[in-house]
């Protein structure tokens, strides 16, 4: 009998699924004809849900934390990174998370953890475009890893960055170049889609102005960011939030100045200006560590003005005020986050 490349058995003897990979295919480490096992996972199988993982902070800290996105309650101890930082950002994949740059001191590591264990991270890399860097954003799909923006050593305002970064999340190495932000700014927020990444809000260092900008960029691509449309409140600094593959909600950070409790949102796959979502349980900054599945979006610690331990979430795509979800360890502002389910994945 012949059989075709791309034909499906169900192995009785496995109990698994899988595909022939026909004879003059011959990819990867697998022979050329013959029958491979279709793997399937997901983070549901891997962690018994999403998990939410929380990385440094103020006052500049190592500890790793983390969550089960689907349930509520406090964080747990993971391990510890690399470098103790404060404003590491984060981006993952369905099993690999990086927490990328920060502060105190300046700092270009990537330490790397996988969240379905715990343990303490191994290093990835540097951000070698940039060099030292801190207060960017971050966002990833399941194969690209980016930040963007930020501010290095050195005088106002040429320190301040546009640059966007990347690097393939599988693998380990340095940063290369994907292209530019159209506003150069710190404290900025993002998240993604599986092949649209988005990049808002921000701060200039020298009149410390504020923006409403709202980029985006194609991540399996290179190139300069694009103009997606505005926050709707007006200017802010250090908005951060997190998406599914459909909606994004962004909220905290300073608003000319005072802190603000808001929270938007937008449609990645559209353009367009915020839209109203709710509000957070209190008036926040600096809430770095933002973090999503497919249903919900976690804010945790922050300066309320004081640093605090609390995690707010929201249902996604249902608008509304967010309710209190569980604690940090300690009370911290500053920390990064990912998760192996958010809409990149």
């Amino acid at each position: 009998m012949i059989v075709k490349p791309g034909a499906f058995r169900f192995n009785t003897d496995s109990m698994k699924l899988e595909i022939f990979r026909g004879a003059y295919v011959g990819i990867g480490t697998l022979a050329a004809g013959q029958w491979e096992e279709i793997q399937a996972t997901s983070p549901d199988v891997q962690t018994g849900g999403t998990r939410g993982v929380f990385g440094g902070g103020e006052s500049t800290t190592s500890t790793i934390q983390y969550v089960n996105i689907s349930t509520t309650g406090d964080a747990i101890d993971f391990g510890n990174l690399v470098v103790a930082r404060r404003f590491a950002t984060g981006c993952s994949s369905r099993t690999r998370g990086l927490f990328g740059t920060g502060g105190s001191p300046y700092n270009d590591d990537i330490d790397f953890i996988t969240i379905a264990s715990t343990g303490n991270a191994q290093d990835f890399g540097n951000a070698s475009v940039t060099g030292l860097v801190t207060r960017c954003a971050s966002i990833s799909n399941q194969t690209r890893g980016m930040w963007a923006g930020g501010f290095t050593p050195g005088s106002a305002p040429a320190r301040l960055q546009n640059v966007i970064q990347y690097v393939t999340i599988s693998s380990t190495g340095n940063t290369k170049d994907f292209g530019d932000l159209t506003v150069a700014r710190y404290e900025v927020g993002g998240f993604a889609s599986s092949t649209r990444g988005l990049f808002f809000s921000g701060s200039t260092l020298d009149s410390n102005a504020y923006f409403n900008t709202i980029d985006f960029v194609t991540i399996p691509t290179q190139g300069n960011a694009a103009d997606f449309g505005d926050i709707s409140l007006g200017v802010v600094r250090g908005s951060y939030g997190g998406s599914n593959a459909v909606r994004g909600v962004y909220g905290s950070g300073y608003y000319s100045p005072a802190r603000t409790n808001y929270i938007e949102y937008v449609t990645i796959a559209t353009l367009g200006n915020g839209t109203n979502f709710g509000d957070l349980t209190s008036e926040k900054a600096e809430v770095y560590a933002s973090c999503a599945s497919s249903t919900r979006c976690l804010w945790a610690g922050g300066q309320t003005p004081t640093r605090t331990d609390a995690i707010d979430y929201v249902q996604i795509m249902n608008e509304g005020n967010a309710v209190d979800f569980g604690n940090l360890l300690a009370s911290k502002s500053g920390v990064g986050a990912c998760s192996n389910g958010h809409g990149g994945l």
